[in-house]
């Protein structure tokens, strides 16, 4: 099978979106390939032609969510002050709240521990690249580049797990305001 073939293309298009609707009403441990299947209006042999299974279509579906929230976590500007929010981060933590069911499915309990290790792996190297580039903040020379940002990219997931999976009763804009003061505990007087 060629992955680029606008067919496979189209079946792959149609597995991500039944794995994303079904992860809308129940969690995704609960969800089947066969229900996939079925909500794609495939068989399972065709899932099983793209996908070795759940986990790994969930994953495929969300790397345009992992995509995004790498994105802005590397279009912060570290320099900005402890008291007001980079505009990068205060849209991310608005597109969290706006699809907070999604994440909280993939991030949750019973989510997917692929989705998880892919929107680490991917924010470390989004802030490794800035930090090898040289922007990195002040006051961490002692500490090398990859292990500060595998440490903030951690942070970040965790941050946002707790978030979207928790009763979400403090706004978008106060978790990111709470998360940007972590980042930037102090500033150098």
């Amino acid at each position: 099978m060629n992955p680029d073939d606008p067919r496979a293309q189209r079946t792959r298009a149609s597995l991500r979106a039944a794995v994303l609707d079904l992860a809308a009403e129940r969690d995704l441990s609960a969800i089947t390939v066969s229900a996939v299947a079925k909500r794609a209006g495939l068989n399972r042999a065709t899932f099983y032609l793209h996908y070795p299974d759940v986990d790994a279509l969930a994953a495929d579906a969300m790397e345009e969510a992992v995509a995004h929230v790498a994105r802005a976590a590397a279009l912060c500007p570290l320099d900005a002050p402890r008291d007001r929010v980079p505009g990068p981060l205060a849209d991310l933590f608005t597109h969290l709240d706006e699809n907070a069911e999604l994440y909280a499915c993939m991030l949750g309990t019973q989510g997917s521990p692929r989705f998880s290790a892919r929107l680490r792996e991917r924010l470390t190297g989004e802030l490794e690249a800035r930090f090898a580039a040289g922007s990195r903040p002040g006051g961490f020379a002692d500490v090398p580049p990859g292990l500060h940002a595998a440490y903030l990219a951690g942070a970040l997931t965790g941050v946002i797990a707790h978030w979207v999976t928790g009763p979400r009763d403090t706004p978008p804009s106060d978790v990111a305001l709470a998360f940007w003061r972590l980042f930037r505990p102090t500033d150098k007087h």
